[in-house]
């Protein structure tokens, strides 16, 4: 039996955020050799808003957009891209990138707990199996190098903290704000303005801003992936599927993403896969499994 065309679409935007945005660690390591990280942002989604924006024009789809729509793509975009991802990576000159994983593999359980807060939802069983399984699994993945505490580490520490609360806080919002119809209009937006606001952060915290003349062919390579898959392709996925499915499942690619890198590092760049490692990656595919099993899937009418 031919699977609805809506399934199909819910499996390929899934594939997205859990394929390709795992594949955008390997990406941002290369590109950020040489570009400063809120100018490597910044150049990537004013350029993949701008690109989304050409190509909806060629197909004549509407770019109008009402004042509540274009305030709200603002927020998300602020939420997303500009807090959840820009001050993440700043937060991880006081804390090691390992810790910070950790940290954030807690996002389906804000998810959850905001969702019973805002919504009155019940949290069920499974959810908080899986929850539980992810955060083990992410420990067992980053414990294996040391965890080393900086100077300022409690700061990092909140900051990040803060930072899960805003991507977790930001999908619920997207969930529920009205928005330009056409998801991907709507992520060309978001990606535009947070883009400029991040070029503003860079320009103020004062960043080396690199001519891109200057960027060696593999940097070059990363950055148009980046923009093409990572930005216009995974993050218009993404905001489908918050429009779409249950926020606590789209959540899980806090756990999936992690084991695409751990794999891409190992067939590009040479890494060593531990036993561990293989351990922990199902541990956390497990964890997915109790949180997107049948009885936890609600799909938004």
């Amino acid at each position: 039996m031919a699977l609805p065309r809506k399934t199909i679409l819910i499996l390929l935007a899934f594939f997205a955020i859990y394929v390709i945005w795992g594949a955008t660690y390997l990406l941002n390591k290369i590109a950020v050799t040489q570009i400063s990280p809120l100018f490597l942002a910044s150049i990537r989604f004013i350029t993949a808003g701008l690109i989304i924006f050409f190509i909806a024009k060629s197909m004549k789809l509407s770019l109008a957009i009402n004042r509540r729509q274009l305030v709200n793509c603002i927020i998300a975009g602020f939420l997303f891209l500009v807090y959840g991802n820009g001050v993440f990576v700043w937060a991880l000159k006081y804390v090691d990138s390992g810790f910070g994983a950790l940290e954030a593999s807690i996002q389906p359980l804000i998810v959850l707990i905001l969702m019973r807060m805002i919504d009155g939802k019940k949290v069920k069983t499974s959810s908080i199996i899986g929850i539980v399984l992810g955060v083990i699994g992410m420990y067992l993945l980053v414990s294996q190098k040391q965890l080393v505490y900086q100077e300022n580490s409690t700061i990092g520490i909140i900051m990040i903290f803060t930072c899960v609360l805003s991507w977790s806080f930001g999908s619920l919002f997207v969930a529920r704000a009205e928005l330009p119809s056409n998801f991907f209009v709507n992520t060309g937006y978001q990606m535009f303005f947070a883009g400029i606001m991040l070029f503003i952060a860079s320009f103020l915290i004062g960043e080396e801003w690199l001519s891109p003349f200057a960027w060696t062919t593999s940097v070059k390579i990363s950055m148009g992936l980046l923009i093409v898959f990572g930005s216009i392709v995974a993050f218009t996925a993404f905001n489908f599927l918050l429009k779409t499915v249950s926020t606590e499942k789209v959540a899980t690619s806090a756990y999936v993403n992690p084991v695409m890198a751990l794999l891409l590092g190992w067939y590009v760049l040479d890494e060593n896969i531990t036993g561990q490692s293989i351990l922990a990656a199902a541990i956390l595919l497990t964890g997915v499994y109790f949180i997107n099993s049948k009885k936890n899937i609600r799909t938004l009418r």
